[in-house]
């Protein structure tokens, strides 16, 4: 059969032997495309059984990249990160003329400006040591001139906030006039393509980090300086499981919303900026008593602690609500 196969197509032309191929490679490439959506339907799917973990004992919104956070009872999850209307997870930072961002780990009192929304979540007003407090009216940000900036290589659409923003964050963080700029993302999507469009606006990673309250207990007992989680920038503090066991979860779920584990997070220099004081511990701590405990192998010397979250279904979370896991 396979001969008589081989024969007639011998007898082919050059024309008709080339569509045969093509219609081959067509159909395996099909077939393949195929298998991927159905892969990933599959891996998308939240699971229909649900382990409790804890609670949800902590609320964090950070609306400007390496600054203070706000405080919150609840929160809306949403592609881009948790939000209230107009406060939105890390949509503003702190670029350089040329619209590179600028974080705490170049300049760590950046985690004193403290954020604060009025009760619409529409006007935001920034304060620091030192400084006047400055108003953004953040709703008229989106008819303003758009942009270009750079957050870890990966170019973002924004929009510049104005000179006097520009003047705030360069006498405080350059004792100059000029220098930085403060920038605003303002679609309502990811335009970044790391992590399968679970980047969100201008995180380091995904939109949404978890940490566990027993993990950063167990790394008190090896520290003499004692650390919070707020160290950490989370966005969800869960109470309940043993230390560490978030590594496991593949799945969470808390209020209405779904998440699904993405990657750990992975630590670095940031960690050892004191969020009360702005100063950068002089032993590198805790990030060097991490990484004798919690690097893992295929990640390289990064300590992990903690974990990054891609959100599979939209809905409010409030403190008090159980956290489940799969």
């Amino acid at each position: 059969m396979l001969s008589k196969l081989v024969a007639e197509f011998g007898e082919l032309s050059a024309s008709q032997k080339a569509l045969l191929v093509a219609a081959g490679v067509g159909g395996v490439a099909l077939l393949s495309a195929g298998g991927f959506l159905v892969k990933r339907h599959i891996d998308n799917t939240p699971p229909k059984q649900w382990r409790k973990a804890g609670e949800l004992t902590e609320l964090y919104i950070y609306p400007v990249k390496s600054c203070a956070p706000i405080v919150l009872q609840r929160a809306d999850c949403a592609d881009l990160g948790p939000q209230r209307n107009l406060l939105r997870d890390r949509t503003f930072m702190v670029t350089n003329a040329d619209g590179k961002f600028v974080t705490a780990r170049m300049k760590p009192k950046m985690v004193l400006v403290q954020p604060r929304f009025d009760e619409r979540f529409e006007t935001m007003y920034l304060t620091a040591p030192g400084m006047p407090e400055l108003r953004i009216e953040v709703g008229a940000l989106g008819a303003a001139d758009s942009t270009r900036s750079t957050v870890w290589g990966e170019t973002v659409p924004t929009v510049d906030c104005g000179s006097e923003a520009a003047r705030w964050f360069s006498r405080y963080l350059l004792d100059k006039e000029d220098g930085y700029r403060l920038r605003y993302y303002p679609l309502k999507y990811t335009s970044r393509r790391r992590h399968g469009g679970d980047t969100g606006s201008l995180q380091d990673e995904t939109s949404y980090m978890l940490f566990n309250e027993a993990s950063v207990t167990d790394l008190n007992r090896r520290l003499e300086n004692k650390v919070t989680a707020l160290q950490f920038r989370p966005n969800f503090v869960v109470r309940g499981p043993e230390p560490y066991g978030e590594d496991r979860w593949r799945w969470v779920r808390i209020g209405d919303a779904v998440f699904r584990y993405e990657m750990p997070c992975l630590r670095c220099i940031f960690t050892t900026i004191d969020p009360a004081s702005g100063v950068a511990h002089p032993d590198k701590e805790p990030l060097r008593t991490l990484k004798q405990y919690r690097q893992l192998p295929s990640y390289g010397e990064s300590p992990a602690f903690g974990i990054h979250l891609g959100l599979r279904r939209a809905g409010e979370v409030k403190l008090g609500d159980t956290v489940y896991f799969a």
